[in-house]
């Protein structure tokens, strides 16, 4: 089992910046990835960024390339989020998740452990 717990969301306006944290414990795995989602009311999950945990690849949503960047610290078992520019359409409850492997890494269903999720809001 793999616990994940978000912290570091909050109210900001547009343009501004927020630091997403995600603190992973119990059988973390070098060959994990792990990624963050987010869903906004009436939307679907929708895959923001993933890291493979041995390595560093990253892979980035269209939307937030350039404005986002994920990354993780391993020894603190701890992946992160930095969110620039951000804009309204990037409101959104962000979920940290895990999986083992990397195929499929910008699909929710591949992943096995979630977090409880996280409010960003970005007013105009």
């Amino acid at each position: 089992q793999v616990q994940l717990v978000e912290s570091g969301g909050g109210l900001v306006q547009a343009g501004g910046s927020l630091r997403l944290s995600c603190a992973a414990s119990g059988r973390t795995f070098s060959s994990n990835t792990m990624g963050w989602f987010r869903q906004a009311p009436g939307k679907e999950r929708e895959f923001v960024a993933a890291i493979r945990w041995s390595g560093g690849t990253t892979y980035y949503a269209d939307s937030v390339k350039g404005r986002f960047t994920i990354s993780r610290d391993n020894a603190k078992n701890t992946m992160y989020l930095q969110m620039n520019s951000l804009k309204p359409e990037d409101t959104a409850v962000y979920y940290c998740a895990a999986k083992h492997g990397w195929y499929g890494s910008s699909r929710y269903a591949e992943y096995a452990y979630w977090g409880q999720g996280t409010q960003v809001t970005i007013s105009s």
